[in-house]
């Protein structure tokens, strides 16, 4: 990590009331020497182990699972988080995240590597006391050690912090007595610890370090799933285990500490890894359409499957584009700090707290465009596609597990919008003032007037400062109508954070497009001006329907229709040839054979 004076800090979530600079922001261009051999490290890795033994992963080969674990630990695959004395690497989040990408192949491998590097470790590498960390983390990162995190609950998943699994003092003050189950553990049938969530007394919500040989910890049977089948996924149950009382994990009644903190790690890490698999099933789907033949033509010659791949190019560009900027952002605000230093934890912490917005919106956004990205690449294969011959086949079942994994993507559509707004009450983002401001000012005829910019991709800016206004006008509207009730109505909810996460990428798209034009010029940037174009309209269309449907929520009659009259202004655009656009960019996929953009 660099030193030196620290850049001016950028608040999270301020991106909706302030406008960036293309240098305040990391991109993919900016990668140095070092994130590029780890980069190459991870993908050999993939290519060398992972990819040959694909089918036996598939079948559930556990000793096989711990076997490339210890390989991958070798390279230091899992250790990017860890500070040197404990094993690790201690690299900056743009190389986890960078790891995250290009061990995205296979979902069974990804989830398992996930939890170790991830859930499995960091609690107790950020969490635990100098013993602890000396103990747990040297064995987990080298993998001699399997970990696992154990925190959902058959009867509450999502709603974690009403966990029924209890511990009690003991009689003598030296153990936790541990009682319950857990369910859908990943590696719970290969780890040797856990971090377990419970009571203490029914009421402090705790996290323990619980190792497997401790009296008392049995895995169940294996889960049978529809993806990533070959990754262990056990519940885990507890009966009078005695948990000594050095392994409680932080302090007694604050395990919602650690549960919140490390699935800001988890959002970010899982967001990344979708953009690896997005640019994989992009080469897969391009080698294929250059090869299959109907009606006497290569079907990459056909407009229609033109359309599919350029909307893959242009969804990737931008999710790409949050996840190395908000990785990014995280780095730049520990600039200058000693990631090897006591207080290290802390301030990885507190930056991933400021970013927990960005954090939800790479997981929400990454997982939803791979989605729709692996049923287009199914649908190119055609008949193959259905086939567990091919390799989509598979990713098709394995993704759909993404957007249950680290909060659904339900759960985080109303944290989004709840951590903006409570953010805003407490004065740490001028949100709600910009709103009523915004409202304020709305019947000024000039409000919202477009602002056609010469530069290239100046549209973009200008769709772009219109789909903020667009958003203030709903946020504004909802919280003057619903106050404190808001939480009440989840659908307005949502459709602000659809708002936002749109938004969000937009900008990311824009002004990575704009950096790498002042770095070289537009006219060797044409891909990634037709991909910012093409995401950027499209996602004015998709937030004037989400505005639309929540206005209609919050108000009627005349008001309504002034309403909409405002936001029509605000998102007054001229589309530009998407079809052609889209047209450009996959033709730039199918000559390269790969996601288009280096």
């Amino acid at each position: 990590m660099t030193t030196g004076e620290p850049k001016q800090r950028i608040r999270g979530g301020s991106f909706l009331i302030e406008q960036r600079k293309p240098e305040e922001i990391f991109t993919p261009e900016d990668m140095t020497d070092q994130h590029r051999l780890i980069a190459q490290t991870a993908e050999e890795f993939m290519q060398q182990e992972i990819v040959p033994r694909v089918r036996e992963i598939e079948v559930k080969n556990l000793p096989l699972l711990r076997e490339l674990l210890k390989k991958a630990a070798e390279i230091g695959l899992p250790a990017t988080d860890i500070p040197q004395k404990y094993g690790g690497l201690e690299l900056d989040k743009i190389s986890s995240i960078i790891v995250a990408e290009k061990t995205a192949r296979n979902g069974s491998w990804t989830a398992t590597i996930g939890a170790q590097a991830g859930i499995g470790v960091l609690p107790i590498a950020y969490f635990g006391t100098e013993e602890q960390k000396a103990k747990y983390v040297p064995k987990l990162v080298s993998a001699e050690w399997v970990g696992a995190y154990a925190l959902s609950e058959a009867g509450s998943a999502s709603d974690a912090l009403n966990c029924k699994t209890n511990a009690t003092l003991s009689a003598d003050g030296k153990h936790y007595i541990l009682n319950g189950s857990k369910m859908w553990i990943t590696n719970g049938g290969i780890a040797d610890v856990f971090i377990v969530f419970a009571k203490v007394d029914g009421e402090k919500f705790t996290a323990f370090i619980v190792e497997r040989s401790f009296p008392g910890v049995s895995p169940g049977a294996e889960e049978h799933k529809m993806g990533i089948r070959g990754s262990s996924t056990t519940p885990i149950n507890f009966e009078n285990v005695a948990v000594p009382v050095e392994n409680v994990l932080g302090e007694v009644g604050k395990g919602h500490l650690i549960a919140f903190n490390i699935l800001n790690v988890g959002r970010l890490k899982l967001g990344a890894g979708c953009v690896g698999a997005e640019k994989i099933l992009i080469a897969e789907s391009v080698g294929w359409a250059r090869q299959r033949e109907a009606f006497g033509r290569k079907i990459a010659e056909f407009g229609l499957i033109k359309e599919k791949i350029g909307e893959m190019v242009a969804l990737t560009y931008a999710t790409e584009s949050v996840s190395y900027r908000t990785g990014g952002l995280i780095d730049r605000m520990l600039e200058g700090v000693d990631l090897g230093a006591p207080d290290a934890s802390g301030q990885i912490l507190a930056a991933l707290r400021e970013y927990a917005v960005e954090c939800s919106i790479l997981k929400v956004v990454g997982t939803e465009t791979l989605d729709s990205i692996v049923d287009e690449a199914v649908q190119i294969f055609g008949g193959y596609g259905f086939s567990s011959e091919y390799e989509v086949e598979r990713t098709y079942r394995d993704q759909r597990a993404n957007r249950i994994f680290e909060g659904t993507n339900e759960i985080n559509r109303l944290l989004i919008t709840d951590m903006l707004l409570k953010r805003s009450m407490k004065g740490e983002l001028a949100l709600i003032p910009a709103a009523q401001k915004l409202l304020d000012e709305v019947l000024n005829s000039s409000s919202g007037e477009a602002l056609e910019e010469s530069e290239p991709i100046g549209d973009v800016a200008a769709v772009l400062e219109g789909a903020r206004k667009a958003m203030l006008l709903v946020a504004g509207s909802a919280v003057q109508k619903y106050l404190q009730a808001l939480a009440e109505e989840q659908e307005v909810v949502a459709a602000i954070s659809n708002l936002v996460m749109q938004i969000y990428a937009m900008e990311s798209a824009l002004l990575r497009t704009r950096k790498k034009i002042g770095k070289t010029s537009a006219d060797a940037c044409g891909t990634e001006i037709d991909a910012t174009r093409v995401f950027a309209y499209e996602a004015a269309d998709r937030i004037e329907v989400e505005a639309k449907r929540a206005l209609a929520r919050i108000s009627e009659g005349d008001t309504l229709r002034t309403q909409l009259a405002i936001l029509r202004r605000f998102l007054r655009r001229t589309p530009p040839d998407v079809i052609g656009l889209k047209r450009k960019v996959a033709d730039r996929a199918i000559e390269l054979g790969r996601y288009p953009v280096a």
